[in-house]
């Protein structure tokens, strides 16, 4: 699973508190800097893979009339596109590697910038936030049914893409997140 831009602040706050419990870091400047490198690590990867995905799509648009002359999916194509150009956005297919090079480069930015200090092993720290990424990710779709069955349950029906509906969604999303300590 891929993590979405709505996300990125909940990842962030995910890792910055489970790093916070392990007891085995201590930081610096306290816990804002971390987040916002945090946050600017992960949006950083997230734009790159929406660069991609917006090459891939210029590319079947591109070739629309051949593509349908083939009679070849779409889907299909655009993810053997995606895999052929995802070295060159720097782009790991295999979300596991993904993820667990962004641990690697959320920990040494947070080294770089002198954030945090700890007494282990870098690796531990690193499966720290590769384990507080893959956690929300996995929660993530819970979390999101449960909303979704909240607010269908409401007495009065909530019009799916309103002002409302966003406003409620959001709202009851945080709740659960406060409920598993991930905010």
């Amino acid at each position: 699973m891929r993590i979405k831009q709505p996300h990125i602040p909940y990842v962030s706050n995910k890792i910055v508190i489970d790093l916070i419990n392990s007891k085995l870091i201590k930081l610096v400047n306290g816990i804002e800097p971390v987040k916002k490198i945090t946050n600017d690590t992960i949006t950083q990867l997230v734009l790159k893979e929406k660069g991609l995905d917006e090459k891939v799509n210029s590319i079947i648009s591109e070739q629309e009339n051949e593509i349908d002359l083939m009679q070849i999916d779409r889907k299909n194509m655009f993810w053997l596109l995606k895999k052929k150009l995802a070295d060159e956005y720097g782009i790991l297919m295999n979300y596991e590697d993904r993820y667990n090079s962004l641990s690697h480069e959320i920990l040494n930015n947070l080294i770089n910038e002198d954030l945090i200090n700890f007494t282990t092993s870098e690796n531990r720290v690193r499966n720290i936030i590769y384990s507080s990424i893959i956690g929300y990710l996995k929660s993530y779709e819970d979390i999101e049914d449960l909303v979704f069955d909240k607010i269908n349950n409401y007495k009065r029906k909530i019009i799916p893409g309103s002002e409302e509906y966003d406003l409620i969604y959001e709202k009851l999303y945080e709740e659960e997140l406060k409920k598993r300590g991930m905010i």
